[in-house]
């Protein structure tokens, strides 16, 4: 069997394939971070095709933390209750339910992506932002606030929180957003992070919140249930957070229970060349998977049945992430294992389209 499709297990969950739909923010809430039918039909039909896991876009755990008005949250019980029906269909299909925890940081209040994404003014919807510091991403997004001590406090118990919720909800995976310029990127880049304090300088300083937040969501989170987090293992910009820190985090990550390092790259600064090419991300969560020995997705145009068996077989990472390769097929797991020659279960509802063998 081509291992892209042999069983994984982390914890006490075991995932049927290592096909993983990653996060995609779809901006679609009508108001109050609250799911719409929109995000049932979005995340349903990567179960009925075939993912082994399927994670909710970035669900912010408290109203400033959300990139734009209309994102999903999980800063309440009411978000809870709106995401468990979405969560038990994907259950019934076969799929495991994840969930991303985020905080924008510095990158919040800003328009959706198709309206411009520029920063919305607090007249308009909008809200100030928080941040390590004092620093807007770039000239047409908000100004930031600096966060203080009882700031940085409040966003650890926000995490917490959001984990417990999700909990609530039914979800079987946690991802910490850890990565594209949001809020626990701007604190570990240096470039975003220019604090003197206990939670700037050094690498231990940078890192110290991160690392809080995961000790404290791995405590609140189930043990029996696995903790993700994604990171950009570069920055992609001189001066700035790179793979060598990645790898030590990583490491740090794995000694407070975090059970898979998710790989990106980018997004903490806007002027970032970006080398895309397929697989431009691999060789990062194979380095991160061989020196801070912890189990890896790998993400980033990662697009043919082959090219993403050859990822898992050759020991670059545990399980693919897709995300543009699913938008285009929402069926990319039932099809990539007929491409493969593996026989694998089609919804009964579908199954009158499933290829022969």
């Amino acid at each position: 069997m081509a291992q892209l499709f042999e069983p994984f297990t982390l914890r006490s969950v075991t995932f049927k394939n290592r096909v993983f739909v990653s996060p995609m923010c779809q901006y679609s809430c009508a108001h109050d971070g609250l799911p719409t039918p929109w995000h049932h039909m979005h995340l349903g039909r990567f179960a009925v095709g075939g993912a082994a896991l399927v994670f909710t876009e970035a669900a912010a755990v408290a109203p400033a933390g959300r990139i734009s008005p209309h994102d999903l949250g999980i800063w309440s019980d009411a978000h809870a209750r709106a995401l468990a029906p979405i969560v038990a269909f994907l259950t019934e299909q076969g799929a495991v339910p994840g969930i991303q925890i985020a905080h924008a940081g510095r990158k919040a209040s800003t328009a959706v992506p198709w309206e411009g994404g520029q920063g919305v003014a607090p007249e308009r919807g909008g809200w100030t932002p928080v941040a390590p510091s004092a620093l807007a991403f770039s000239p047409t997004y908000p100004d930031p606030a600096a966060l203080d001590t009882s700031g940085i406090a409040a966003v650890v118990d926000q995490f917490v929180l959001a984990a417990k919720r999700a909990g609530d909800a039914g979800f079987r995976v946690v991802e910490l957003h850890m990565a594209h310029g949001y809020l626990m990127h701007e604190f570990l880049s240096p470039l975003s992070n220019r604090r003197t304090d206990a939670w700037g300088g050094d690498f231990e300083g940078r890192a110290r919140l991160p690392l809080e937040v995961a000790a404290a969501v791995r405590d609140a989170w189930p043990s029996h249930l696995p903790l993700f987090a994604r990171i950009s293992a570069t920055e992609w910009a001189a001066g700035g957070w790179d793979l060598p820190e990645s790898i030590r985090f990583a490491a740090c990550l794995r000694e407070r229970g975090v059970d898979l390092v998710d790989c990106s790259s980018g997004g903490g600064v806007p002027d970032a060349k970006i080398p895309e090419k397929p697989g431009y991300q691999v060789p990062f969560a194979r380095a991160i998977r061989e020196e801070a020995r912890v189990a890896t997705g790998a993400v980033g145009l990662i697009t043919e049945p082959a090219q993403a068996n050859d990822v898992v077989q050759s020991g670059s990472a545990d399980a693919v992430l897709l995300a543009r390769a699913m938008l285009n097929d929402p069926n990319w797991a039932l099809h990539a294992a007929h491409a493969l020659g593996v026989d694998v279960p089609w919804p009964p509802q579908y199954r009158r389209a499933k290829p022969r063998a």
